[in-house]
């Protein structure tokens, strides 16, 4: 047996951790990756590279919990000792900018987070061959912002860039092309192209299906996807059931205040309400409101659409001041989270000139 704080204890409980990270069990995660970190700490000195790995993990499993102001204190910690301990052009530094980057694209901090990419993206051109995979992720990474920021046209050709580099680097039914497909079925559904996002999604499901535990919160995901796809199609008992079978997972595997619950919530909410059923709809948008707010900054985009949403069951419910009073709330966080030309803008003061008429 090994003596307490021994170092190959430290690597065990850390590969421990990377697996719980992996099947989506985060509290197991940061117990051993917690576990880990204090053998490092007693061992080795204040700004060694492991010690900014070890960091680096905790704030990753902070993040996919939601916690994003833990993740960023965390991921923060790590890049400053690898700006001590690494050449300015290393890889790992390279690393470390896209997860604060990751961070602050979900907290909707758009310009932020494409900052960090940028450094990011500089480190990598110079340190690898031009079709690493390493590289696919940070093309991921920035078409994500570009799609959030409603720039579909730029969100698509970066997603194809990574998608590229990503099908000669992987085998066929790796997660990571899985990721690829949903986010480029994501860009088709925002420019209304419903089919063409459906043919993604389900080439995502395929393959993750196939790699991941039943349980799995990126099922999950895959299984949200599809259903908007079907809801924007007007198929929605389909769309329901797909929606369901996400939240079944979710509420399993998430803690009760993550943002992807929330999500959940909101889009049974968006049926209900297609479906006529506005009471009903109002029920899942204020669960769904009730956990953003806990979970996600004041300014989050994702709370202007829960205000919104909330508005617009309240307007067809025929309650107009209500409704008014919800809408203004969306407004403003759109107006200070989005780029003035962005779409939800748009429909948002469409909807204000709407209900005024109404009262």
């Amino acid at each position: 047996a090994l003596p307490p704080n021994h170092p190959d204890l430290a690597t065990s409980y850390n590969n421990i951790g990377g697996v719980c990270h992996h099947k989506g069990d985060y509290s197991k995660a940061l117990e051993f990756y917690e576990k880990a970190h204090k053998i490092k700490e007693k061992a080795l000195p204040p700004n060694h590279p492991d010690l900014a790995i070890s960091y680096g993990n905790i704030g990753g499993v902070y993040n996919d919990m939601g916690d994003y102001s833990k993740a960023l204190e965390f991921y923060e910690k790590s890049h400053k000792i690898f700006e001590k301990a690494l050449p300015p052009n290393h890889p790992d530094l390279a690393q470390s900018y896209n997860n604060i980057g990751g961070v602050y694209k979900d907290m909707g901090d758009y310009p932020k987070a494409l900052e960090f990419y940028e450094k990011s993206h500089k480190i990598l051109e110079k340190a690898l061959p031009p079709n690493h995979p390493a590289l696919a992720s940070f093309y991921n990474n920035i078409g994500s912002v570009y799609d959030h920021m409603g720039d579909y046209s730029k969100a698509l050709e970066f997603y194809e860039k990574s998608h590229k580099i990503l099908e000669k680097a992987l085998p066929p039914n790796h997660p990571d092309l899985a990721t690829s497909y949903n986010n480029i079925g994501s860009v088709y559904d925002h420019m209304g192209d419903y089919s063409k996002a459906l043919e993604f999604y389900e080439k995502a499901l395929k393959i993750k299906e196939k790699a991941l535990p039943p349980n799995h919160p990126s099922l999950a995901t895959s299984y949200n996807n599809i259903g908007m796809a079907y809801n924007n199609m007007g198929d929605y008992s389909k769309t329901l059931e797909f929606y369901e079978k996400a939240l079944k997972i979710e509420e399993k595997a998430l803690p009760p205040y993550h943002p992807l619950l929330a999500t959940s919530y909101n889009n049974i909410g968006l049926v209900y309400d297609n479906m006529g059923g506005h009471s009903k709809a109002l029920e899942f948008y204020e669960k769904s409101h009730k956990i953003f707010e806990k979970a996600l900054p004041p300014n989050h985009p994702s709370l202007a659409t829960s205000y919104n949403n909330i508005g617009m069951a309240y307007s067809d419910k025929g309650n107009y001041s209500k409704a008014l009073s919800f809408l203004e709330k969306a407004l403003s966080i759109f107006k200070k989270s989005l780029p003035p030309n962005h779409p939800n803008i748009r429909k948002v003061t469409n909807s204000i000139d709407y209900v005024k008429k109404k009262m």
